[in-house]
């Protein structure tokens, strides 16, 4: 799913609790700040760089890596978010949440697309992974206050 297909405004609703900023960019626009080039969703700052054809997984992904990391390193935030495994699979485990509070997404949608991207879970799928062996990836959500006790967005960014 490409992000062109989200309701208008859904990135801006979904992202604004977290004081992060969806910035769409013209179709073939170079993105400031991506990690994997274009279409993949880019990061500077507090704002996230996309274009209509960026991948809403890839726009959740970076978001989430925002989301995760600490103040210090979001202060000087550019292009690469840095952190360790532990924290990537939080990251990976967080979008997957987002997405079922994205209109026409969902967490089945978007582990679907993960997998056609070429997102690598030791149990071989996004699903799999997420139900059977990302009990790490929730424990450090929640150590971070990410996550409530139910497993649920807290809709703040760590500190």
């Amino acid at each position: 799913m490409r992000c062109r297909q989200l309701p208008p405004g859904a990135l801006e609703s979904l992202l604004a609790p977290y004081g992060l900023e969806p910035r769409w960019l013209p179709p073939q626009s170079a993105i400031p700040g991506s990690f994997w080039g274009p279409p993949e969703a880019g990061l500077v700052g507090d704002a996230l760089y996309l274009r209509p054809d960026t991948p809403v997984h890839s726009a959740l992904h970076e978001a989430c890596h925002y989301i995760c990391m600490d103040g210090g390193r979001r202060a000087h935030l550019h292009t690469d978010a840095g952190g360790d495994a532990l924290e990537e699979t939080a990251v990976c485990y967080l979008q997957i949440l987002l997405a079922d509070h994205l209109p026409g997404v969902g967490r089945d949608r978007l582990m679907a697309d993960m997998d056609a991207w070429g997102y690598s879970f030791r149990l071989g799928s996004a699903r799999a992974w997420f139900r059977q062996d990302a009990e790490d990836a929730l424990h450090w959500l929640r150590r971070h206050g990410l996550v409530d006790a139910a497993g649920r967005p807290t809709w703040r960014a760590r500190p």
